[in-house]
Parts: structure tokens; C-alpha cells; sequence
């Protein structure tokens, strides 16, 4: 979760006012400090390859762009979205929701309104497919060859590895041909540490551990009654997507190392899912050109198997709407008697003051109520 003072939090659980800015810019240049807006929402989706999506409805028509430097136009311009509260003594504290390249501007010319939809930066690195074959030959460790690649797109991008102890380990040699998804070959490269990158709402490039709802702390509770900020929720469970047993295997002909592979099985007696159990076996097959040798494979199959056999209970929640949440927070939700621990997996922020924020949460691991 973003830092936000204690007052902000003990603000979202009484009646309160919020502000909502939206400006323009094009390069170095804001262009519009703040558009009159009259709808809109951003959602953040961990399982999304680009993260954070932005819906927004213009109320004036003169804002529909017709030439291509007006400040709602798709060549390069940008949105900044930004959601707080302001206090009963006037003073605000916003919080940033991100930065969005502006895709389809349309409206009534004469009319309005105008609508457009916005992608955070990782549609950057999506659209540079590879111009020729491209390897991270030359960079030894996996943060730096994600450096190279997405800096031969965007040279100024903030990158920053959030993970545990800043860990960096050594990368293979990979190649990738011409027209080969060069955000694809960014993740790639992240699974093979064991981690994940996506843009957060400051637009930096973040390398982030996967989270585990067992081990995460919690940034937020949301409680139902008098004082709470939980609105509504539901609540599903199916084995999809469950699994016992992990294979990992690698093969990398750009480093000329023979194929390599190792399982790694769920031999938890107590645990629901153990492989042979009531459960059946139900294998996982991941792969990576960047696992080149076994103790690589028996690594990434290992650090897979904890999120393969997790419970799938997925909750959906409706409550007031914290625009400091992240896609992969964890968060407790207490009703009807349960305290559940959950990964917020994404999540809607509307830039209005009516609405709440639609939540959906997995891999829940219940509390002592």
C-alpha cells in the first residue's frame, strides 16, 4: 500500500469528502492542470499485463482533440490521476493513482461528453516488439538485463527492485527473435528470480517478490458494521488453477546446455492437496528458456509450488474505495463471523464521489475470529 497518514486511513471509516485530480501533459509540458471530469475509474489488476487501466468521461466538448498536440490526443500525450480526502480543517492529502497513455478520445462535437480509456507503461514495452534477434548476453544478472530491455524503449524509466534484500541474481544467456513481445521477455526474466514486474502508480518499473497471503503483512483491514468500510461480499471455491505437484524444465539452445527439469511434489501429510491424497495428482508444467541448470529448475518449481496449492477461494468485496491499495496488498476482511487474510488480486478506484471500490481477493487463509 502506498504511505498514507493514519488520518487518511480513520477518514475512510466516517463520512468524508474526497478530491480527484486529472491533469495533461505531452512530454515535459503539462497541458491541462486540471480537466472537468464527470466520470471515470482506474483499476489495478495483478492478473493483467498491463497493470493499471484508466476509464474517464470529459464533460466538455472542446476538450475532443481534432489536431494532434491537443491535450486529449494519442500521440505520446499523458494523464495524471491522483484520488484524496480533504479534511474538515480544509487541508488534503492526495494519493497518486498513475500515469496513462491516452488511447481513443471520442465524444459528440457539439455536445460532449468526451470518454477515452488510458494503459500505464508497460503498453510501452508491449508495442517495441524486437526489431532484430536481441539475448541478455553481456548482462549477468536478472535486473540489469531487465534494465537493458526496457530502457532500449523508454531510456529515462525508473526501475526499482523492491524485493527481499534487493536480491539479484545471475542471468542466462536468452535470446529472443525479431517481432518476439518484448514485455513478455521483461516477465520472463522476473519468473526466473522469482518475482513479478509490473508500473505502479508513481510509473517506476517495480521488481517485486510474488506475495503470499501466509506471510504478508497486513496494510488494511476491512470490517463490516458501525466503523468498517466493507459493503458487500461474496464468495466462491473451485480446484481450477489448484495443483500438487510442479514440474519446472528448461532448455536453452542460445547457451548450448543440454535440457534440464526437476518436480517437486506436495508431501505435506497434513496438507489437503498432498500429492496422492484425496485431492488425485494434478501436475503444473512451467518452463523457462532462463533455467539452465536442475538446481535452477528445482528453485523455480519449488517457489511455484506454494502458489499452486493455495486454497482458490476467491472473495469480492464492495467497499469504500482506499485509493493507496496496490494489486498484490494484503488485506484482512472481517464478516459473518470470519477474519480472512487475502492478496488483493485487483481492484476499481471511481473518480467520482459516488460508487465504492469493487475488490477481488485470493488465495484467503482464515483467522481466529
Amino acid at each position: 500500500m502506498q504511505p498514507v497518514s493514519p488520518a487518511y486511513l480513520q477518514a475512510l471509516t466516517t463520512s468524508h469528502s474526497i478530491t480527484v485530480t486529472v491533469s495533461a501533459h505531452r512530454g515535459a509540458t503539462t497541458t491541462v492542470t486540471d480537466l472537468p471530469i464527470t466520470d471515470g475509474s482506474v483499476t489495478v489488476d495483478r492478473g493483467s499485463r498491463i497493470r493499471r487501466t484508466l476509464s474517464l468521461t470529459v464533460s466538455d466538448p472542446k476538450f475532443l482533440p481534432w489536431a494532434e498536440l491537443d491535450p486529449l490526443a494519442v500521440y505520446g500525450q499523458r494523464l495524471v490521476v491522483s484520488r484524496g480526502i480533504r479534511f474538515a480543517g480544509g487541508q488534503v492529502e492526495s494519493v497518486p493513482l498513475g500515469t496513462f497513455r491516452i488511447n481513443e478520445p471520442s465524444g459528440d462535437t457539439l455536445y460532449g461528453p468526451v470518454t477515452l480509456t488510458g494503459h500505464s507503461s508497460e503498453c510501452h514495452i508491449i508495442d517495441d516488439k524486437f526489431l532484430v534477434p536481441t539475448s541478455t548476453r553481456g548482462y549477468t544478472t536478472c535486473v540489469t538485463a531487465m534494465e537493458y530491455l526496457i530502457r532500449q524503449t523508454l531510456p529515462d524509466a525508473v526501475i526499482v527492485n523492491a524485493t527481499a534484500g534487493s536480491r539479484n541474481p545471475s542471468c542466462a544467456i536468452a535470446t529472443w527473435n525479431t517481432g518476439a513481445d518484448r514485455w513478455d521477455a521483461v516477465q520472463q526474466i522476473a519468473l526466473a528470480m522469482q518475482a513479478e514486474i509490473y508500473v505502479d502508480a508513481l510509473d517506476r518499473f517495480v521488481i517485486a517478490d510474488i506475495p503470499d497471503p501466509v506471510t504478508a503483512p497486513i496494510v488494511w483491514d476491512i470490517a463490516e458494521g458501525e466503523g468498517g468500510t466493507l459493503m458487500s461480499a461474496s464468495r466462491s471455491m473451485s480446484r481450477t488453477a489448484v495443483y500438487n505437484a510442479v514440474v519446472a524444465s528448461g532448455e536453452n539452445t542460445a547457451s548450448g546446455s543440454a535440457p534440464v527439469s526437476a518436480v517437486v511434489y506436495d508431501t505435506n501429510p497434513l496438507s489437503p492437496t498432498r500429492w496422492g491424497g484425496p485431492f488425485g495428482r494434478v501436475p503444473k508444467y512451467i518452463s523457462s528458456a532462463l533455467w539452465t541448470t536442475v538446481g535452477a529448475c528445482q528453485a523455480a518449481a519449488t517457489y511455484a509450488l506454494a502458489e499452486a496449492t493455495a486454497r482458490n477461494v476467491q472473495l469480492s468485496i464492495s467497499a469504500i474505495p482506499n485509493a493507496a491499495l496496490e494489486a498484490g496488498d494484503c488485506v484482512r476482511v472481517s464478516h459473518t463471523g470470519h477474519k480472512e487474510k487475502a492478496i488483493v488480486q485487483s481492484l476499481t478506484v471511481p473518480l467520482t464521489a459516488e460508487g465504492s471500490s469493487s475488490l477481488t481477493l485470493r488465495g484467503g487463509k482464515e483467522e481466529a475470529a
